[in-house]
């Protein structure tokens, strides 16, 4: 099996019931806005990328429960409610 290190995700598309997605890596970093290439992408059913919805939760769940992460509160839209 080959490992692939991605930055994150872009270009989600469905297409006849295929989830399609780009695996990107930043390049560079300036003016605080980042440059991304892809450098694999990933094809999935419907159903899979919910069980991996599923599975991704769970894993951040058990990395706060575990103090790896922590978890923030949402914030307030400016200009208050």
């Amino acid at each position: 099996m080959q490992t692939i290190y991605a930055d994150g995700i872009a270009n989600i598309t469905l297409i006849d019931g295929v989830i399609r997605m780009d695996l990107v890596n930043v390049t560079k970093i300036e003016d605080q806005q980042a440059s991304a290439r892809p450098v694999a992408a990933v094809a999935m059913s419907m159903q899979g990328m919910l069980r991996t919805h599923d599975q991704l939760g769970k894993a951040i769940e058990k990395m706060v429960a575990d103090g790896i992460l922590t978890k923030n509160e949402p914030q307030e839209p400016a200009g208050g409610k």
